[in-house]
């Protein structure tokens, strides 16, 4: 009896154990999340599953062109790409990004630029235009979707604090089929 008693003592230890490392792992370090919606196609698709990856900028600073999730205005989170970093002045022009005046290709859109007809993907701004502002400030990012005609971004909510930011995305593991590691 005392023998059975053990066993059961380290099953329900061992689970506990498990279920501790499990939530760790969970807040700390990596979490699920869906795609919903639209405004990162066609890199993402709606419902696409992905791991996020919540320590990377803790240790270190995002990259343009990051795919990033962050909490937004309405209480949900966002997928979007990086565009602009503290420091940067933003335009786009005739469908280009300029990035502080230098003009920067973004080959995760050209699939998309020969499919729109009528207009360019991105319409022209300045960061100016749109925030009044004319680089990012500090500790903060601006963030647009790949679907630029059908985004809400930076160009709509602003600039998106890095303490809202909770992590970068790169990874897409359901559904199986559509199994990659995006950029």
């Amino acid at each position: 009896m005392a023998k059975k008693k053990n066993e059961t003592w380290e099953w329900i230890k061992a689970l506990l154990i498990a279920v501790a490392v499990a939530a760790i792992i969970r807040f700390f370090l990596l979490a699920p999340i869906v795609v919903d919606g639209y405004s990162m196609t066609p890199t993402l698709h709606d419902k696409d599953r992905m791991i996020v990856n919540k320590i990377g900028y803790k240790i270190g600073n995002p990259d343009r062109f990051d795919i990033v999730v962050f909490h937004a205005p309405e209480k949900k989170d966002y997928i979007k790409r990086v565009i602009g970093l503290p420091g940067d002045t933003i335009e786009y022009k005739d469908d280009v990004l300029y990035v502080n005046g230098k003009a920067y290709k973004e080959p995760y859109l050209d699939e998309y630029k020969q499919q729109v007809v009528g207009g360019p993907l991105t319409n022209s701004f300045t960061l100016a235009e749109l925030t009044g502002q004319d680089k990012v400030p500090e500790n903060h990012l601006f963030v647009m979707g790949d679907n630029r005609r059908n985004s809400k971004d930076s160009r709509q909510i602003g600039f998106v604090s890095m303490d809202d930011v909770v992590g970068k995305t790169s990874v897409v593991y359901w559904p199986v089929k559509d199994m990659r590691i995006v950029k």
